[in-house]
Order: C-alpha cells, then structure tokens, then sequence
C-alpha cells in the first residue's frame, strides 16, 4: 500500500458520504465541520470550548468562529467557568438541542440509504472491513468519546440486554438468576406492547459492538416515564457513555411531552447513582428488600421535566 493509495480511498469515500456538500446533503445550513460540533455538544451535558478543541483537533480561531455563529443562532450559551476564568462552558438551548436532533434524524436516513445500496450479506464483510481499518489506524489508540454512537436496537440487541444484564450483574455484584427473569420481562413486555412514539430503547456501540443500553417506558403513573435497564460495559466506563444514554432518555421523554422521570435502582450502583444526580434525578424514597439472592435496599428516584433544564 502507497500514500497514494489512501489518498485515492479518502476521495472515494468523502465523495460516497457527501463530505464536500455536507451541508446539501441534510438540507441544513451547516458545514460538515459544523454538525460535528453540534453532535458533541449534544453527546456532552457540560462541554467546555477547550475539551471541543481537544476532541475534535480544531483551530481555536475556527471553533470560536463556529460558536460565535451558534450562540448568534441562538443554538448554545457560554458561560465563564467559576473554577477557572478561563475557561468557557458551552450548552446547547432547547432550539440547539432540536437542531442537533434534527441533523442526527437526517444523517441516519443519509447513511441508511448508502446502506441499502449494500446488499445483506455483504453487510457483515463491510462492518468488518470498517472495522479492520479503525484497529489498524488507531496504532493501540484508546477508545474515545467520540468512538461510542448511540443508535437503535438491531436485531439481537434485546437478547444482548438481557445476557449482558445478567452477566454483568452476577460477576459485579453476585445476583442471581431472579435477576435476569426480571430483566428478561421488562424486554418481552416492550417488544410484546410499546408506544414507539412514547417508547424507546438505546444502544451504545463502540467498533461495531454494543457496549451500553438504557430503556425509556410509560410509567403507570399519568405523564410519567420510566427510565430502565442502564447499563455501561467495563471496557466502555470512563468514556461518558452513561451520561450520554441518560441524558437521551431526558431529552426524548422531555421531547414527547412527559413531565416526570422516574426510574428505581439500589444503592450498590453507586457509579449509577452518581450520573442520575449529575443529571438532576433526586432521592424519593427508599427501602430495604431481599432480592436476587441479596440484601438490597432499593431507591426510588426522581426528575421533574417541567421544572429542570441542564
């Protein structure tokens, strides 16, 4: 392989994707450049503009170009870190938060039909020659933040969410199978009966894997949804991507109309608890029980929609 070689592979595929009419291709005023900025402030609760330099590789001067033409759109605002003068926080508003959604919406249906050209059985030989490139390339790289996407569940998913729970709970915390039957009912009750308009499932994917998932479901409660089945893989923890799952459950119940968030966890999850009151969630009530083989105590946990914006 030539450096040529791969300069002719980058033509091809910014050509294949739009890269050099991004804007075009999602019928929206914004560069390529531009989008990704949106989508990291989306992905990020509190971004400050020095950690947007630092992910994305860009000018100073060239972001703050960008970010001038976002708060003049009224897509974000800044605000002085009160730790650091220096630094400056970055936050999407509500119409930045729609936009941004707007965008991802488009760019999925972009990339879906690029992926419909591909037929089925080729699918797997191209995810693996996906693949193949970002190992080679990353030289032992870390993954990053912006490694992780979330998407909806592809078939296999569901299953995924329920050996995964199960797993992972009974090496982290010693559960017993009662565990997985429940976790194994919560998912048949979605796929047997959900609102796809007041309902959704998350997967965080990480090189073409799953690696975190969250559920959003209609409490019995009016105007009221439930956020369940948050889970984080080991290798993926340290990468936001708790943070990113639960802040698109917020979004997406905030977005459909309900007004409060209401999810029940146990305080052994401390690292769960910690990213729930991150994001606003306060303690309602709490309990001892005996379940999954242990001695838990249980917590009921709460976020008012109408009242709190992050």
């Amino acid at each position: 392989m030539t450096v040529q070689d791969i300069r002719a592979f980058n033509r091809f595929y910014t050509n294949v994707i739009g890269a050099l009419d991004y804007s075009r291709q999602l019928y929206a005023p914004y560069t390529l450049t531009e989008s990704r900025v949106l989508y990291e402030l989306a992905h990020s609760p509190r971004t400050d503009a020095a950690d947007l330099r630092g992910e994305l590789s860009l000018d100073a001067g060239y972001l703050s170009r960008i970010l001038n033409k976002f708060e003049e759109a009224g897509l974000i605002e800044r605000t002085t870190s009160a730790s650091d003068p220096r630094r400056r926080h970055v936050t999407l508003t509500e119409k930045g938060r729609e936009t941004a959604s707007l965008l991802a919406e488009r760019a999925d249906e972009s990339v879906g039909a690029l992926l419909a050209t591909v037929p089925p059985d080729d699918r797997p030989r191209l995810s693996e020659a996906m693949l193949t490139v970002r190992t080679l390339l990353s030289d032992g790289r870390p993954p990053r933040r912006e490694d992780v996407l979330l998407r909806e569940p592809a078939p296999g998913d569901l299953g995924w969410i329920v050996q995964r729970n199960a797993a992972l709970y009974a090496a982290e915390f010693g559960w017993n199978a009662d565990y997985e039957g429940l976790v194994a009912r919560i998912v048949a009750d979605f796929v047997e009966d959900h609102d796809p308009h007041l309902e959704r499932v998350w997967i965080a994917e990480l090189d073409g894997r799953p690696v975190g998932c969250v559920m959003c479901v209609r409490d019995e409660a009016p105007a009221t949804a439930r956020l369940r089945l948050l889970l984080v893989e080991p290798e993926a923890r340290g990468l936001g991507v708790g943070d990113r799952l639960v802040r698109a459950v917020i979004d997406f119940a905030r977005g459909v109309g309900y007004h409060e968030l209401v999810l029940w966890t146990n305080d052994v999850l401390a690292a769960a608890r910690r990213i729930y009151q991150r994001h606003g969630f306060v303690l309602a009530a709490e309990k001892p029980h005996r379940s999954f083989g242990k001695d838990l105590n249980g917590q009921d946990w709460r976020l008012d929609l109408d009242g709190t914006r992050e």
